[in-house]
């Protein structure tokens, strides 16, 4: 079995160095963490104040709360107005288009840790975390593909062409920075930024598949990382998540802090958000087990049987 994993992991990688390197997606990854790192040298309180301002609006607003509880899995429905404004915020986190990161996302729900999910840490740790967005094909999707897993949002206007100038708003709201702060304001509030919101958001696809702990015995790897959660604002809980991925709540206890749910709800209360799935441990049944490690509890029912 170990053999088998390895030679599909072989392969996967030997697909993706024979694609090549996204020479445009590396410039201006480069580039962003060039410019990170130079902000660091023009500190000023107002540019950290608004990149962590705008890291909840990208992140949380965007990427947590439309992107993927909305978009992708549908979890809960707004108005139509709702739903652009968030997707609007997601551009900002410089993850691509709705249409291609729900379809990448739903890809990695389907096949999650085997063969097709585009970034499992089953190809390596720096695979899942980068690798995948730097080499082959896994951002850029043929029409045919996108289709199949997007038909929603490829039949909204809007999304289609949101997705074709996903950069735009980064640009606009770039300008304005510079305009209002000057370069402090430019350089925090874009580039060290996105940076970091890029890297808590792949921490999800490499971290809460490698370390953690696991509430629902689901068929893949996901763990449950506080961490990760803190810096995502509630997407760590991924072991809950991949065990009831419709559910728009992560965070199913009181310290499962879970920024994306307390946004929904308060979207609720404001008449702007309706038909919200939620799970709550408490009225869960019995089955699928809960446990805190799959394998113990089959070693333990192993021995009793001995």
């Amino acid at each position: 079995m170990a053999d088998v994993s390895m030679k599909q992991t072989s392969l996967r990688k030997e697909r993706a160095t024979n694609d090549g390197i996204n020479w445009v997606t590396a410039v201006f990854m480069v580039a962003f963490h060039v410019l990170a790192v130079v902000a660091l040298f023009h500190f000023t309180w107002s540019a950290l104040f608004v990149a962590m301002f705008l890291w909840w609006i990208s992140g949380s607003l965007g990427i947590g709360m439309s992107y993927h509880r909305l978009l992708t899995h549908r979890g809960y429905k707004t108005p139509k107005w709702v739903e652009y404004f968030l997707t609007v915020c997601a551009t900002l986190a410089l993850e691509g288009g709705p249409i291609f990161w729900v379809a990448t996302h739903r890809i990695h729900h389907q096949y999650s840790d085997e063969e097709g999910d585009p970034h499992s840490p089953n190809d390596g740790t720096w695979w899942a975390h980068m690798g995948w967005i730097l080499m082959g094909k896994s951002m850029h999707h043929d029409t045919e593909t996108l289709a199949k897993y997007v038909p929603d949002l490829a039949k909204d206007k809007f999304h289609v062409w949101i997705t074709k100038y996903h950069y735009v708003p980064q640009i606009i709201l770039g300008l304005l920075l510079f305009a209002i702060g000057g370069w402090p304001w430019l350089l925090w509030g874009t580039f060290l930024r996105t940076v970091v919101g890029l890297h808590a958001t792949w921490a999800v696809n490499s971290l809460t598949h490698m370390w953690g702990s696991r509430r629902f015995a689901t068929k893949d790897l996901s763990t449950n990382n506080f961490l990760v959660a803190i810096l995502t604002f509630g997407e760590g809980w991924h072991n809950n998540h991949h065990a009831h991925p419709v559910s728009a709540r992560h965070g199913m206890v009181w310290y499962e802090v879970d920024l994306n749910w307390y946004g929904i709800w308060a979207l609720k209360k404001l008449g702007l958000a309706r038909h919200i799935y939620k799970i709550d441990l408490a009225h869960l049944p019995p089955k699928p087990p809960l446990t805190r490690d799959v394998l113990a509890m089959e070693l333990a029912s192993t021995s009793a049987s001995d």
